[in-house]
Parts: C-alpha cells; structure tokens; sequence
C-alpha cells in the first residue's frame, strides 16, 4: 500500500484490479475476495487509501486452500501508466468505478488498447452513452481478436449503474424483508430459511432445498456453521434423502419473490383511465342515484294514472324534466301536477350535471399530472424519494403488481414523469412534515422504502413512520456501511418484532459488479452461514458431468444442481440472465424441470453451486473466462 508499484512488481496475472474513489471500489474489492476468493488489485486515490478493505496475502486462506487477498496501491487517476504498473495487460478483469464517467471512459479505451481480451466493468451514470460505450469496446475486443467466441464476447464489457443494480435487493427487502437474492431472467429469486420441522409436518421446499442449517444453529452455545463442525455443520445442495432424514435442522429453499399481503386485482394502481369513484364524487353518486330513481316514480306514476303506456310516459316524463315540453294546461289536474314534479327533479337535476361536469374535467385533467392516494388503500409501499434509485424501485414493484405510495419533495425529480405514466399516486411535500405520511396513508401500509439522497431525512422519515405503526416492514438507504450497521442494530434493539433493514448502495451493487467481473454467466451468490453458493448459467456443451445427462444424473449432492432451462432460441438467447428482460420480452427460463429431462448440447441451464463445485464443473479453470490473460487470445472452452 503507498506509491505505485515499479514496473517489475506488477502482478503475474489472471487477477482483478478494482479501479474507483468511493466506497463501491473497496467494497466490491471484498465481495471478489471473501466470496469468489481472487486476487485483486485495489487502486485508489491518496485520499481514500488505508481502507480495511487491504490485507495481506493469505489474511483469510483456509486449510488447503490457494491464499487469496486485496493488495492497494494508490493513484490520483487511472491513467496509461497507472493501469500498466496494475498490470492490466495480463489482468483477468478490471472495474472502473470512478463517480465521473468522462474519467470511467477514458480508461475504459486505454485499457481496452492494452488488453483487447480483457473483460471490463464499467459504472455510468448515463445510461444511453454506457450503452454506446458498451457496444464499441465489444467492436474493438472483436477487431482486436477476430476468433473471440461470442459467449466472451458478450462478457467482455459490461456498463453498470448503482441504481439498476442496486434495485432488486431494495424491492425484494421491501417486499419479502430479504436482501438474500439472485436475479435471474427478470426474476427475483431469494433464499428463504425454513426452521425445523417438527413431527410429520414438511416445510414447503419452494422450487428446490438449497441447503440444511448446521445442528447448532439454533444453539447458543454452538458454533453456528463453523468449519470445525463436521457433520453438525451446514450442507449445502443436499438430496431428497439427507433432507427427508434432517430432523431438528431447518432448511434453506428456493423460492421466487412475491407480495405476502392481501390479494390485490392486477394493476390496481397502475390504470391508465379514471374508474367512476374517481371521477365523480361519492355525494354527486348518491344525489344522481336520487335523480334517476325520482324519474323511474315520475315515469311510472304517469303510466299508472294516465292513458299512456309505459314507454310514452317515460317520454313525457323526459321531456317535462328538461322543460321542453308543452305546459298541460288542458290537461287533466293529475296530468299537470305530475308535469311540476318533473320540472322540479330537472331543477335539481341542473347544478348536479353542472358539477358532475366539473369533476370530471378536474379528475380526467389530474391523470395526465399525478394521482392522490385513493382513501382506502391499503397493504401498499411507502415509497420515499423519486430519484435515479427511487425510479428503478418504482418500476420494480410495479412488474411485480405491487401497490405503491410515492413521497417526494422535488416535482421535477427524475421518477415523477415515470410515476405519472404508471398512475402511480404521488404525495408531494416535505416528508418531515407533519401530515405528509399520513397523506401517503402510512398507518395502513405494509412496508416503507426510505430511498431519498439524505441519510438524516431517510432516518427520520422511518422514526416517524414508527411512531405511527410500531410493526411496520422498514428498508432505509443509508450512505455509509458502518452508519447503516449502527443505525440496523438500534432499531432492532427498539422494535424487536418489526422486519428492519438499512443498506447503503455501494453494500447492495457490489454484488452485481462482481458478477460481471467473474462473467456474465454469474447470476450471483447467496450466503448460508459461513458458506456461499453460486448461481451460475452454462453451456451444457463441453462439460460432461452435464452433456447428455438427465437433470437427475446431472445433480451431484453438495456440489452442483440444475434449477432451470433456457429454452429460447440460441439465437435469441439474452447474453445477461442477470439483468431484467426488456419490456415485451417473455421470460425464456423453465424452472420446473422434471428429473427424467435430458440436457443436451446447445441447452443453457442455471445451476447452483458451491465454489469447489463450480470449478470442477468448469475443468478447474478460473470462473468463466473463454479468454486465457497470459495470450490474449480465446482458450479452448470454459
């Protein structure tokens, strides 16, 4: 750590080099450490150098295992020189998360020159100009190295925001009150601990058992899934047999995200046109409902008293409530008394049509600008702030049918036009102040996302809604890591039974840059205990554990399971499980698999996996590459 290491001391190869001057470089530079164990390069200005995130080689190592560590060294930029002391030219993958794109894109072409196989990971805040960036380094890596296949070609560059990746831990924490999560083909799939069984009862297994907690989980005294418990401690991917014979230890399984509160019709909240309620008043639907019922008498009468038939006397009766019609004045007395009712129903009637015409233009006039919460709405999310992560959250939970409150302060903040567009209700205003929670209808709501750029404004907005509703679900965005530590473990401490959670940006998108950097075919890793497992999409051809096997044979206990199938085209194929399918597009993946299904060469299956499983599924190359450092040049599969 200090100066720039001489030319000489530059890595050998094959490792990460983390490039950024927040905290998502040093964060990302552990989650490549602790859960996919590389060697990474941390480069970082002065200012923020001596991070906890450095440690020397070999600080975490286990028995018989490779030493795995974060080396720092300091730079003010990433320039030419910088990135060749890191030795880039030889890298496995390097990210660039600097908060200035201009300085994420200059060194995303110079490192692109000097390593045209090397897999980049860029952050950018403008999402179009990331997408333009994304597609001209894929066509430099291309001219560069005309025999690159395309599985890593697709993974060579990939343009990232924090808000897009950040986005589906903050929905599925409002939503099912985890952050335990992998996306894959637009779903969110979390892994959901159920406790022990007792007696003959079976814990639903959702769409597989992923793992058995250790014996001493629920123990205190015990070691909670440490590596000295042996058979006491977790198992994970076990088969039907160890899990039918696992009394006393809980599971965890495999489910996908959903609402648990009440059943709500589809798109309640997301109409575009405006139902009656809303367009009329509930006193001008009553006072209209005694107009109409005062004609039917009217009309009835007439028919019972007079000569007319039934549909004649509806006529005269229509004509009388309009005065249109000739005073009956040779009429008979019956005749004319029923004519000064009908005049006095049409006096009625003319300031209800007046008004009724008013409300209407006012409320058609309103769903072209933002809705008002509806008075009986219920079991929805408070949504706070309608920034560049609030927009991204917004649009999640409304894939997912989820109803949803908006607070915001700023009318021209960038999720208010998607809000309007969704028919959204937005509540604009202060949410310090009094009354604006309760106008988004807190005392009835199921969870509150406090997502606003101020970690002052998100903790107290989540003081006040507790206030309001002690058992409220809370999510709060918070900037700093040990900030949101302190600030999870007080709340908890105040309101034992209510579902908590306080995550910082960098802490929730770390993940998803390291995917990246491991290769698009990593959807993600979920932690059990003390251990982790990888959700991975392959090419079933080349890999003989898999290739013309069934899903049955396929499955090795404690390594490998196939959990899906990708069943579009390979033409069609999204090269990126991990990220939501577009508007329009059909998810693509098969979860229900039957044992007795063979997998063919060609097929893309999704697997979960420990880390010694995967390399061994991938012949003990480095996870995913389809590019070999030390030439530059396509290796032969992987």
């Amino acid at each position: 750590m200090g100066a720039l290491p001489r030319r000489n001391e530059a890595p050998d190869g094959g490792h990460m080099v983390v490039c950024g001057d927040d905290g998502l470089a040093r964060r990302l530079a552990a989650e490549l450490r602790d859960v996919y164990r590389q060697h990474v390069l941390l480069m970082v200005p002065a200012e923020e150098a001596g991070g906890r995130a450095a440690e020397p080689p070999g600080a975490r190592a286990q028995a018989g295992e490779t030493p795995w560590s974060v080396r720092e060294i300091v730079a003010p930029a990433p320039y030419q020189e910088a990135l060749l002391r890191a030795g880039v030219e030889r890298a496995a993958a390097l990210a660039l998360l600097y908060e200035d794109d201009e300085t994420n894109l200059r060194a995303a072409l110079t490192a692109r020159r000097l390593n045209p196989g090397l897999r980049l990971v860029v952050r950018m805040y403008n999402r179009k100009l990331g997408h333009h960036l994304e597609e001209l380094l894929d066509q430099a890596a291309l001219l560069a190295l005309p025999g690159m296949d395309r599985v890593a070609l697709d993974a060579s560059t990939t343009v990232l925001s924090d808000a897009d990746t950040a986005a589906p831990a903050l929905v599925a924490t409002a939503v099912a009150g985890t952050n335990k999560i992998v996306q894959a083909d637009g779903l969110l799939l979390r892994a959901a601990e159920r406790p022990a069984s007792g007696g003959r009862h079976v814990p639903d297994r959702g769409l597989c058992t992923l793992a058995l907690l250790s014996s001493t989980a629920t123990d205190p005294a015990g070691s909670e899934g440490s590596e000295a418990s042996g058979a006491q401690g977790p198992d994970l991917l076990p088969d039907d047999r160890a899990v039918e014979s696992s009394s006393g230890r809980g599971t965890v399984v495999l489910e996908t995200v959903h609402r648990t509160g009440p059943v709500l019709p589809p798109r309640r909240l997301a109409r575009r046109g405006a139902p009656l309620g809303e367009v009329l008043s509930a006193r001008l639907r009553w006072s209209l409902a005694g107009i109409v019922v005062a004609v039917l008498v009217l009309a009835t009468t007439t028919a019972a008293l007079t000569d007319a038939d039934p549909v004649h006397a509806a006529y005269l009766t229509l004509l009388d409530l309009f005065s249109i019609n000739d005073p009956a004045l040779d009429g008979s007395p019956t005749r004319q008394i029923l004519q000064l009712l009908s005049g006095l129903v049409g006096l009625a009637l003319l300031p209800l049509l007046v008004a009724g015409a008013l409300e209407a233009l006012g409320t058609f006039h309103a769903t072209g600008t933002l809705r008002r919460p509806p008075r009986g709405l219920s079991g929805h999310i408070v949504l706070l702030g309608l920034g560049k992560i609030g927009a991204r959250v917004l649009a999640r939970l409304r894939e997912l049918d989820v109803p949803v409150v908006c607070v915001e302060q700023d009318p021209e903040a960038r999720g208010v036009p998607l809000a309007r567009e969704l028919g959204v209700p937005v509540v604009l205003g202060d949410v310090t102040e009094d009354g604006v929670l309760d106008a988004a209808r807190i005392h009835r709501a199921d969870a509150l996302l406090a997502l606003t750029s101020s970690d002052t404004t998100n903790l107290e907005a989540t003081l006040a809604a507790r206030n309001l509703k002690g058992d409220l679900r809370v999510a709060l965005r918070l900037y700093d890591d040990d900030f949101a530590t302190a600030v999870y473990r007080t709340l908890r401490s105040a309101h034992p039974r209510a579902v908590t959670r306080s995550r910082s940006v960098t802490h929730l998108a770390a993940p998803a840059f390291a995917g990246a950097m491991m290769g698009r075919q990593i959807l993600g890793a979920i932690p059990v205990e003390r251990k982790v497992l990888l959700f991975a999409a392959l090419l079933v051809t080349g890999h003989p554990h898999l290739e013309g096997r069934t899903v049955a044979e396929a499955f090795r206990p404690g390594a490998w399971r196939v959990l899906a199938l990708d069943t579009a085209d390979p033409a069609a194929r999204r090269p990126d499980l991990a990220s939501a399918p577009h508007t329009g597009d059909e998810p693509q993946l098969l979860w229900d698999l039957h044992p007795g299904s063979v997998l063919h060469p060609g097929d893309r299956v999704v697997i979960a996996a420990t880390r010694r499983g995967l390399a061994e599924l991938l012949g003990r190359r480095p996870l995913d590459t389809g590019i070999d450092p030390t030439t530059r040049r396509p290796s032969d599969g992987g």
